[in-house]
This record gives C-alpha cells, sequence and structure tokens, in this order.
C-alpha cells in the first residue's frame, strides 16, 4: 500500500473519522484472549505505579529525576507486545518504559536504573534516568538529544536488509521531536529505500510548555497530515488511548513494515497526565480544565472499565490486582534501594574499548616495498583490502559509488567489485550519512563513511559528539559503535573559505574517539587498515593537499601492514631541537629544517600520526633530549590541537627546558581563496624556518 495512494490516504483519513484501526475486531478484542488482555492492563498499570512510586521517592530524597509516561501506557504496551523478541530492535524515547516493560525489561531493573546503582543494567548510573537500554531485547542505549535516535533506527534497519533478516525497527519520540531535521531526513532514507522502520510519534500536543500548533505545520498540527510526501510510507493517525485499537494498529504496522512494503508512521493521539518531567509544573502553563479533560482520556481507566464491561474483570478483581501489582512495585523499590553505589573507580572505565583487541594486532610487521604510491591510491587499496578480507564493512557516503568513485576517487571500482550492496551513494545529509553509519554500527556491521570535506561535517556533529562517542560509555559496555569516518581536511590547495578546513582540534574534545591524520601514503594505509580492525569509532582524516603530492608519495605496504594508532613517528632524528607535528606540515617542516641542517643545526621532526591517542612518551624522550620544543600544524593558533601539546611538554618537561614552547598555525582568520591570501595566512616554510631559527638561538 503506497502511502501516497489513494488506498494510503484512506486509512488515515478512515482512522481519523471512525476512531478505528485499519485491522483487528474492536469488539472482539481484536482477537486478544482473556490472559493477553490482563498481560495488557498489567503492564499498563505496572509502569503507571512505577511513575507514581518514583514521584514519592523524589520527595523523600530517594531519586533525583523521572519522566513519567503516565497517558501513553496504550501506546507502549502495544507496540511492545508485537515486538519479536531479539530479531526486531527499539529505538524508544525517555517516555518509552511502558514499552520497555512490555518487550521484557523487568521491574527490578527499572528501579536500579532509576536510583543509578551499580548494577543498574542499562548504563551503571552513568545517565539520567529513564534512558532504556537492553542488550537482551535489541534496544541501544539512548540519549537526551531528541531525535537523534531516528538515523539510527534507519541504519538497524538498513542492516537488518543487508544481513537478509526478517527485522523491523521502532521508533519513538513525542511530537515535539518531529520539528528536528534529523526526524524528516530519516522517515525520507527510510521511504526512499523502503525499509522496515516504524515512527512512533506519541502525540500529548505538549513539547515541554510548547503546544502542538506551535511546533507541526500539518493540517490541524498533524504529523500525519505534514508527512503526505513521502512515497511508501503508510500513515496511521490513531487515539493513542485505546489499547485495542492500539494493538490492531502495531500487528498492521508490523506486518506491512515485515512484508517489505515500507516504512510506517504511527501518529497516536495520547494524554500526558503529569508534568514533562519531575522539574517540570505543567500547572503553570496549562489550565485546569486542559488537565481535567486529559483525565477523561486516562488509557488504564478506559480499558479497564472496558474490560469490567464486557465481563473480563470484576470490580473486586480489579482491585486485587492493583493491589498485588503495588506490592510487587514497593518490593521492587525497597530492594533497588539496598543496592550498591557505582564506585568511583569506574567513573573512566569503557571509554574506549578494553577488550584488548587493539594491543595484540600486530603492527608493522613489514616494511613499506611496493612500488610507489600516492596518498589517495594508498587509501582506495586499503579500502580494498580490509573490505576483501571484512564482508561486514560497506562503504557509502556522497558519490562513492562509480562511476564517479569520490569527489577525490579514493573509493574509485569499490562498488564495481563489490557491488553496490556494499558501496553506495547516500542522500547529501551529513547528518544522515553519520546516523544511519552509527544504526549499522550497533548491529555488529562496520560501516566506513565519507564526509565529502572537513568543512561540511557539522550537520553531523550531533549524531558523533552526543551518540556514535558516547555509545560505549554510556551503556556501560554494552553496545559499541566502532564506524570509521574518511574526511578531506586541510588548505593549499586554493580551496578558500568552505574547502580548506582543519577540524582536528574540535573532535579531540571528544573522549571515545580515535583521530587519524596522516602525513604519507604508507601511513595512510596502515592506519585506516587498523582503524577498520578496531572496536573503536575513528575519525580518518586525509589532507587532500596531500592525496597526490610526489613528496607524500612511498614505496605501497603489503595487504599485512598494519600502523598502530598513538604510536608517533620519529622522521629525523635531531639533538637542537624538537619538532612536533602532522599532517601536510611535516613535509613544510622538513623543506624548512633542510635549509637549518647546511647552516649546522641539527633538528628532531615528530609525526604524531594519531591525533588520539596522543604519543606522549616519544614526544616528551625528544624534548628532554634537545631541550627545545616547537609544535607546529595547519589549523589557527587559537584553539589549535598545538596548544594541548604544548600544555603538557610545559607540565611534563619544563626542567629540561632550554626556552619557551613555541607554536605555529596558521592565522586567527578563514583560509582564503587566492593563492597570494591564502599563503598569507597559511604556515610557510619561510616562516617556519624563521621561527625555528629563532628558537634555536634562543
Amino acid at each position: 500500500m503506497a502511502k501516497n495512494s489513494k488506498e494510503a490516504d484512506l486509512a488515515v483519513d478512515m482512522t481519523k473519522k471512525n476512531g478505528k484501526a485499519p485491522t483487528g475486531k474492536i469488539d472482539s478484542f481484536g482477537g486478544l484472549t482473556k490472559d493477553e488482555l490482563m498481560n495488557a492492563l498489567r503492564l499498563m498499570f505496572l509502569s503507571r505505579s512505577i511513575d507514581n512510586k518514583v514521584y514519592n521517592l523524589l520527595k523523600q530524597g530517594k531519586a533525583f529525576f523521572h519522566i513519567a509516561g503516565s497517558g501513553h501506557e496504550a501506546t507502549q504496551v502495544a507496540f511492545g507486545l508485537n515486538m519479536k523478541k531479539g530479531l526486531d530492535w527499539g529505538f524508544p524515547y525517555y517516555r518509552d518504559m511502558a514499552f520497555s516493560l512490555a518487550v521484557g525489561v523487568k521491574p527490578d531493573e527499572v528501579f536500579l536504573h532509576m536510583l543509578g546503582k551499580a548494577n543498574d543494567p542499562m548504563c551503571g548510573g552513568r545517565q539520567m534516568p529513564c534512558h532504556w537500554t537492553s542488550k537482551e531485547f535489541n534496544i541501544p542505549t539512548q540519549s537526551s538529544p531528541t531525535g537523534t535516535q531516528y538515523l539510527q533506527a534507519v541504519g538497524a534497519a538498513l542492516a537488518a536488509r543487508k544481513k537478509g533478516e526478517d527485522a523491523v525497527v521502532y521508533v519513538s519520540s513525542g511530537e515535539g521531536a518531529t520539528s528536528e531535521g534529523e526526524f524528516h531526513e530519516a522517515v525520507n532514507w527510510a521511504a526512499r529505500e523502503k525499509l522496515p522502520v516504524i515512527f512512533v510519534i506519541q502525540n500529548n500536543k505538549w513539547a515541554i510548555s510548547v503546544p502542538v500548533e506551535h511546533q507541526t505545520a500539518g493540517k490541524n498540527a498533524s504529523v500525519c497530515e505534514m508527512m503526505k510526501g513521502y512515497e511508501n510510507l503508510l500513515r496511521m493517525e490513531v487515539d493513542g488511548t485505546d489499547f485495542l485499537e492500539m494493538n490492531a494498529t502495531a500487528k498492521s504496522a508490523f506486518k506491512y513494515a515485515r512484508q517489505g512494503k515500507g516504512p510506517v508512521l504511527i501518529e497516536a493521539h495520547v494524554v500526558r497526565l503529569l508534568s514533562h518531567s519531575s522539574s517540570d509544573d505543567q500547572k503553570k502553563y496549562r489550565s485546569q480544565e486542559q488537565l481535567e479533560e486529559d483525565l477523561k482520556k486516562d488509557p488504564i481507566e478506559l480499558f479497564s472499565k472496558l474490560l469490567i464491561k464486557k465481563g473480563v474483570l470484576t470490580e473486586l478483581a480489579y482491585a486485587e490486582f492493583k493491589k498485588e501489582i503495588l506490592n510487587h512495585v514497593n518490593e521492587a523499590a525497597d530492594w533497588a534501594l539496598t543496592q550498591e553505589e557505582p564506585k568511583a573507580e569506574t567513573a573512566e572505565k569503557f571509554v574506549l574499548d578494553e577488550s584488548g583487541k587493539r594491543e595484540r594486532l600486530q603492527y608493522e610487521k613489514t616494511e613499506p616495498a611496493g612500488k610507489p604510491i600516492v596518498l589517495v591510491d594508498a587509501i582506495n587499496h586499503a579500502l580494498r583490502e580490509e573490505m576483501e578480507r571484512n564482508d561486514k564493512i560497506y562503504v557509502f557516503g556522497e558519490d562513492v559509488a562509480d562511476g564517479k568513485g569520490g569527489v577525490f576517487t579514493a573509493t574509485k571500482g569499490l562498488s564495481t567489485k563489490f557491488g553496490n550492496d556494499r558501496v553506495f551513494n547516500s542522500p547529501l545529509a551529513e547528518a544522515s550519512i553519520a546516523g544511519v553509519g552509527i544504526g549499522m554500527a550497533l548491529t555488529g556491521l562496520k560501516p566506513c563513511v565519507e564526509i565529502q570535506f572537513g568543512d561540511y561535517i557539522w550537520p553531523a556533529f550531533m549524531q558523533i559528539r552526543d551518540e556514535l562517542v558516547m555509545f560505549r560509555y554510556r551503556s556501560n559496555n554494552l553496545f559499541e559503535a566502532p564506524m570509521v569516518i574518511r574526511v578531506a581536511v586541510g588548505g593549499y590547495i586554493h580551496g578558500g573559505l568552505y574547502h580548506s578546513q582543519n577540524i582536528e582540534a574540535f573532535f579531540a574534545h571528544m573522549p571515545g574517539l580515535l583521530i587519524a591524520y596522516p602525513s604519507n601514503a604508507a601511513d595512510a594505509k596502515g592506519l585506516l587498515k587498523t582503524a577498520l580492525r578496531l572496536n573503536d569509532p575513528v575519525l580518518f582524516l586525509e589532507h587532500k593537499g596531500l592525496y597526490r603530492q610526489s613528496y607524500a608519495t612511498t614505496p605501497e605496504p603489503d595487504a599485512d601492514y598494519l600502523v598502530p594508532f598513538g604510536k608517533a613517528k620519529v622522521i629525523k632524528e635531531g639533538k637542537d631541537l624538537s619538532i612536533i607535528t602532522y599532517g601536510a606540515l611535516v613535509h613544510e617542516s622538513s623543506f624548512a629544517v633542510k635549509k637549518l641542517e647546511e647552516e649546522g643545526y641539527s633538528v628532531e621532526i615528530i609525526d604524531i600520526r594519531t591525533i588520539a591517542p596522543l604519543d606522549e612518551e616519544t614526544i616528551y624522550n625528544s624534548v628532554k633530549k634537545t631541550g627545545k620544543a616547537i609544535v607546529i600544524h595547519e589549523d589557527t593558533l587559537t584553539g589549535g590541537f598545538g596548544g594541548e601539546i604544548a600544555a603538557r611538554i610545559t607540565e611534563n618537561c619544563f626542567e629540561y627546558l632550554d626556552g619557551p614552547v613555541k607554536r605555529i598555525g596558521a592565522k586567527d582568520t578563514p583560509i582564503p581563496y587566492h593563492p597570494i591570501l591564502e599563503k598569507t595566512v597559511l604556515p610557510t616554510r619561510d616562516n617556519i624556518y624563521n621561527t625555528l631559527k629563532e628558537l634555536l638561538t634562543y
């Protein structure tokens, strides 16, 4: 059923008109047995009871924060119960406790998480409460930013298709998150590829204090109406407070998606019976009349009264039923309160992979001895060799497929050799590239994505900073996202303001991210091959000015050649001064040093090769030997990574220094286009020579 067909629009219109789900027989409970009906009611009341219990704990000073799902239970339980456990994937949002309980998460686990205990199975006390997680049930640890999960869900669905799995991916949010651009990017990708993603929008009409009419451009502030233009997207706008309607809707959605017809968008109209969070008071911006109207749509009251009316349940049995659940909740909370708090020494664990894999790899077993190769071809060969070795590697990005093969030809020939299933073009949307890659990585694949220019990576910044590098830490080592992001960076090519930027300093602030910045073909090949074998995310920076430079050309290493992260290379030994540098400035420094050598000076050059981790040992040993240090990089002087290196040298080698630790970087201005202007801004051999000479004679 195509989304833009009359049938699909009719499904939406009839749902709104009649208040009925598109399938299922409401009067006969949609085919559900009495036990199934009672289980649904149990889960709904269990979630509500936990909400209430946590608020009591907050008043007692035993808990600190909570986001309630009261009023959303019917929608969440219906979708949770229709998941295929262990096959389907879930990307819920912070209000989705009832969904998590319906999937199989236990109340004991919920309270451990709410209280941030050491044995909290979701994050070990590392995240605020209500960040739902389950390794067993394929629910990757979620984050606080709204809407970032949508692209990851698309990535998980794409991975399922690549692996030939019959999995469907559930992803949810409130209506406010549909204002995020990443929501629309996700729907676009899923609809275009007909991916099995179910987007569940739980519309309670309030994004904290902002009403839906101030968020949504659709007719009558309808998200479904807003999303009319997407082909293959089945849209359903339903009463999210009616469990039977939601159960029938969920069954239809999973069937549609699992049959490969495309994604589904559910706009479930729910009510928010409590404030946005424990830090909010909705009485400040909602009228008493509004709150009372919402109470009339309490899904638990509606469902329990229906079951009583139909003779499935009696008033007396319902009272005992609730009492039993409340006792269970109190016992779970009391038990969780007795559990140990996290130990201080665990705070630094699991920033990076601690399995020892990085240490077990065999590095630089051979010397590069093949035919001379330019840096961009070394990248291409590394990708080719690693894709032959590991069929879980997928390469995608803008223009990476043949015949373009990447704007710099780094991926030339790969889609021809490995097929468009493993090497494919993405939409022109950097957040999509990163977010979808993360979702694929979470399921066990190894995406290697390309961002064409460092200047254009910023739409992906949220996905990298708040998602990619956080997964291992925030899940207490339950989940990892070992994606490689290749980015062309650097100037000296007359690229102007938007094709010349260096970005390493921005990303060096991100614990959990490895960063490589090779200066020559052999290192580029060896580092990229290593990156593709590690269990951590890697930002791989490729200086486009070095792609085909003769002085960055080296003999090609063989297919087993790996270069370690965190191991600098001494390019040239010396005794009078230490240069610490990387990227294109390795070569510019070398040219300047040649002139100094003719004058009788002995200068050591260290190519750090990786920003993170940084090889401090090699740097300190050199500085202690020479007594003088200068850090040279292409980025702006202010805020450049060289400032971090200089600070560490000063802190750890102060007593060995015979002069100030100097820095050379670009001027604090954008890099202009014209060669004369560009040369004025970027470091040159002449100003490197002059600064080195000044420090040598200090």
